[in-house]
């Protein structure tokens, strides 16, 4: 499996009083269906997985597969703090049926890279999925280094990562690894259009929750090396682009999603967002649509 385009990294849809919403989560699958998405991972960091029971992950991915198994990959978070919980997590992933583990690093307990490079093989070897590495050092306070994923890439249970980084150093150092076996894939979605105009993959996005159509129209440009329109489109998505940081993600993505009636809440410690960045999802809700309307009409049109 080469992964590659736009992949979304999924919100998980609650109710204002904190339950799983399945109904939004059903709604949520079509949307990212209908708007071109080529791939979506279940329970990353974005799915608030620290705050989901066993029984919910295997819920959300179960229906994740029923739904769009056979279309695209459904790609299931199974990170954990150390190997063996990691392995675990990935063998009941797979059970359910994902395709792809995304493993983010070993989060808090800052392994060693040789670590790492253990770490990986072993969920590589023993997990039954294969597996997208993960970097995303704001939130793990591990940097997975270009020379320790250069150790991993001839794994061949090992098919891609994931980089979070945003420096254009980093997804060079990167990209002189990639393969037909090893996917290079951003993590970044301000620099995601620069990382593929000059050779990744794809992009795993937050933004495209809430504008599928729109991040598979930025992918499908850039990929396809027209940085002239890929820069315009880029141009119209930077306010969106500041708005994702204004508060811990999840927060903002799902107050767009809520304006799009997808869901209503998070859980503790996470709240929604603030009230005084409220008027300003209510203007990019309102740019989402007019961008989603635009892309897939630009879509056809192609």
């Amino acid at each position: 499996m080469h992964l590659s385009g736009s992949i979304t990294a999924l919100a998980t849809p609650f109710t204002a009083a904190g339950e799983l919403d399945l109904d939004a989560w059903r709604a949520l699958l079509k949307q990212q269906q209908d708007g071109g998405t080529q791939g979506v991972v279940v329970a990353g960091s974005t799915g608030e997985a620290a705050a989901l029971s066993d029984e919910e992950y295997d819920t959300l991915l179960r229906i994740a597969v029923e739904q769009l198994g056979g279309r695209i990959p459904v790609l299931a978070g199974t990170g954990q703090m150390n190997t063996a919980k990691t392995i675990a997590a990935t063998r009941r992933a797979a059970a359910v049926g994902a395709q792809v583990a995304l493993v983010v690093t070993p989060p808090y307990v800052r392994p060693t890279q040789a670590g790492l490079i253990a770490h990986y093989r072993a969920v590589a070897d023993q997990g039954g999925l294969p597996v997208v590495l993960y970097n995303v050092p704001g939130r793990t306070g591990c940097d997975l280094l270009p020379e320790t994923v250069a150790a991993l890439v001839d794994h061949p249970g090992i098919v891609g990562i994931k980089e979070a980084r945003a420096e254009p150093e980093r997804m060079a150092a990167l990209l002189a690894l990639r393969s037909d076996t090893f996917a290079i894939l951003s993590g970044d979605d301000p620099t995601a259009s620069r990382a593929m105009l000059a050779g990744a993959d794809g992009l795993i996005s937050v933004g495209s929750n809430a504008l599928p159509a729109t991040f598979r129209r930025l992918c499908d440009l850039s990929r396809q090396g027209d940085a002239a329109a890929a820069a315009q489109l880029n141009a119209q998505l930077q306010d969106l682009y500041g708005f994702l940081g204004v508060e811990s993600n999840p927060i903002p993505v799902k107050a767009l999603l809520q304006r799009q009636g997808i869901g209503e809440g998070l859980r503790l410690p996470l709240q929604v967002l603030s009230a005084p960045h409220h008027s300003t999802a209510d203007r990019l809700a309102t740019l989402a649509a007019a961008l989603e309307a635009q892309s897939s009409r630009e879509t056809i049109a192609a």
